[in-house]
């Protein structure tokens, strides 16, 4: 695992660089090795991109543990840089389900992963906070008691709920500081105001998320207000499917197929793919 050390050590680094960082989310082995290739220094896996690329619905529960570690692995083979996961709720409400995730996520050479709040069921979308934070001290003693290190993010789910709680969700994000996470994240803040309100509350290391629709902030203006990683979820696949439905629907509705003009040629992909001499 000399590897794997490696790729995690240099995640921990960024961590602590100046700046702030993107760290985009590939679905799948090829979608990796592109991103790599154009140049970013780490990536994290998306729950929903994957979801979708098995004709799954995101946020149901409905890719368990082993399916999404399995492409972890195909992502980390993929590529050499550091991979994080998207391990959603932990699969499972214990604590005991989220230290067996984290176990089986530093087994496999990922370098970081994320454990949410929410619980994926209908009726109370968000676990208490006494059991959300449970849950990630659970997680954060597994990945210490591994003897490797793994940057752990805990994630605070409110916003993406329809709870724009922002009191709630900061109080939640200091609760899992104090348990112990390395990276707090609470996806779908889109204000200056919001996004300053969490960094400001916090001592660690905030990711936010970014290609979210009319919310427009750059790299630049991020760091201004503290954030030091920035993941964008399902967008690229999202973007993806917009092009491959605009591209279907053509043929469908009117029998022309002009989507070939704008498409990447055949030989460019295909140089993406080629083995290194």
């Amino acid at each position: 695992m000399a590897y794997a050390d490696d790729r995690v050590k240099t995640f921990r680094q960024l961590h602590a660089d100046p700046g702030c960082f993107i760290i985009p989310n590939p679905w799948d082995a090829g979608s990796a090795r592109i991103l790599e290739l154009l140049g970013f220094k780490a990536l994290a896996t998306t729950s929903a991109g994957l979801a979708f690329s098995l004709a799954k619905a995101d946020g149901c529960n409905a890719v368990p543990r082993d399916a999404a570690l399995a492409n972890a692995v195909r992502i980390i083979g993929a590529t050499g840089l550091p991979v994080a996961a998207d391990l959603e709720n932990g699969y499972g409400a214990a604590p005991e389900a989220c230290a067996e995730t984290i176990r089986q996520a530093i087994a496999i050479g990922l370098s970081g992963g994320s454990i949410e709040d929410s619980t994926g069921e209908d009726g109370e979308a968000i676990f208490d906070i006494g059991a959300a934070t449970d849950r990630v001290r659970a997680a954060v003693e597994a990945a210490r008691g591994s003897g490797r290190d793994f940057v752990l993010t805990a994630r605070a789910e409110n916003f993406l709920h329809g709870r724009r709680d922002l009191h709630d969700t900061i109080t939640r994000l200091q609760a899992y500081q104090e348990a112990g996470a390395d990276v707090l994240f609470a996806p779908g803040l889109r204000t200056a105001d919001e996004i300053r309100a969490v960094t400001s509350s916090v001592d660690r290391p905030v990711n936010v998320i970014m290609g979210l629709k009319d919310v427009h902030f750059s790299v630049s203006e991020l760091a201004e207000l503290g954030v030091k990683r920035i993941s964008v979820g399902s967008s690229l696949a999202r973007a993806a499917i917009g092009a491959f439905m605009t591209a279907a629907r053509e043929m469908a509705d009117s029998g022309t197929f002009t989507f070939g003009d704008s498409a990447m040629p055949h030989a460019d992909v295909n140089r993406l793919f080629m083995p290194k001499h």
